[in-house]
C-alpha cells in the first residue's frame, strides 16, 4: 500500500478578480523531507503557499494533509493539526522579550500549555534548541534581522508542529548568517519536523532540499531533486536567466 503523502496538492488554482495568480498546480511532499519551493519574483510561490497555509481559500482544487481535506480550513486551525509556519516579514510582539514572545506561543495548537510553569519550560528548550537563550530577555524590537528570523522559527517550534512552512527565512542574510540557518533549519528537520520552504537563496535550496518545486507565472514548470531542476532547461532560462548552452560557455 501506497505511503500517505504528508501533504498533498491537487490541481489548485487562485484567481483574484478574474486574474489567474497560480494554475493548476499540484505536487505531493513526504513525511520527514525538506521540500522547496522556488521560482523568480512575482511565480505565484506566496499566492501558493498562503493557500496550502489557510490564508487564502483555492478557487478550484484541493489541499490534503495527512490524508485529511484541509481545503477549508482556516489559518488560525493549522496549530492544531500540527502544522506551523514562518512569515516573511517578521511578526514578533516588539514590545516583549524573546522569551516572552516563545512563551506566548506555546500556549496555541494542540499542544498548548496547561499553565505557566509548562510554557516557560518549554519556551527555554526551544531557545536553547534555536540558539536564542543568551538572548532571552532582549526585546525582539531590539534585535537584529538574522535573531529576528530565527526568533520566527522559535516561536513556530513552540506549537509543537510536525510539518513547518518556512517563509523566505534567508532572505537578507549574509552568507555566514545563511549558514547558521541552513544548520537550524536541517537540525529542526532531524528532530522529526517536515519541512516546506520559499527561499530565493540558491546554496541552501541545493544545500537542504530533497525535491525542489518551480513555478512560474502561477504554473508548475519542475519538479524533481536540486540536480535535475538546476539542469533543466526551461528553468535556467526563467529562473537563472541563462540558457544551458551558455552555462557551459
Amino acid at each position: 500500500m501506497a505511503e500517505v503523502p504528508m501533504l498533498e496538492v491537487q490541481n489548485i488554482t487562485k484567481r483574484f478578480k478574474g486574474l489567474t495568480a497560480v494554475k493548476n498546480v499540484s505536487f505531493s511532499i513526504k513525511q520527514g523531507g525538506i521540500t522547496g519551493m522556488i521560482g523568480p519574483n512575482g511565480a505565484g510561490k506566496s499566492t501558493t503557499f498562503n493557500m496550502i497555509c489557510g490564508y487564502y481559500p483555492p478557487t478550484e482544487g484541493k489541499i490534503f494533509y495527512k490524508g485529511e481535506d484541509i481545503t477549508e480550513k482556516k489559518a488560525f486551525e493549522y496549530t492544531n493539526m500540527k502544522i506551523a509556519r514562518t512569515f516573511q516579514i517578521m511578526k514578533p510582539l516588539k514590545n516583549l522579550s524573546v522569551l516572552d514572545n516563545v512563551i506566548a506561543s506555546s500556549y496555541f495548537g494542540h499542544a498548548g500549555a496547561k499553565n505557566a510553569k509548562e510554557a516557560r519550560e518549554r519556551a527555554m528548550d526551544v531557545l536553547q534548541f534555536t540558539g536564542l537563550f543568551e538572548k532571552r530577555h532582549v526585546l525582539s524590537k531590539d534585535m537584529g534581522t538574522p535573531d529576528q528570523k530565527r526568533l520566527e522559527m522559535a516561536r513556530a517550534l513552540a506549537t509543537k508542529p510536525e510539518m513547518l512552512f518556512l517563509d523566505e527565512n534567508m532572505a537578507g542574510l549574509n552568507p555566514a548568517e545563511t549558514e547558521e540557518a541552513i544548520h537550524l533549519i536541517r537540525k529542526i528537520n532531524e528532530s522529526g519536523v517536515t519541512i516546506l520552504l520559499i527561499e530565493h537563496i540558491m546554496q541552501a535550496v541545493v544545500s537542504l532540499c530533497e525535491e525542489v518545486i518551480v513555478l512560474h507565472h502561477g504554473e508548475k514548470i519542475a519538479e524533481g531533486t536540486p540536480e535535475q531542476v538546476m539542469n533543466d532547461p526551461y528553468v535556467m532560462e526563467v529562473y537563472l536567466g541563462m540558457k544551458k548552452e551558455d552555462a557551459h560557455a
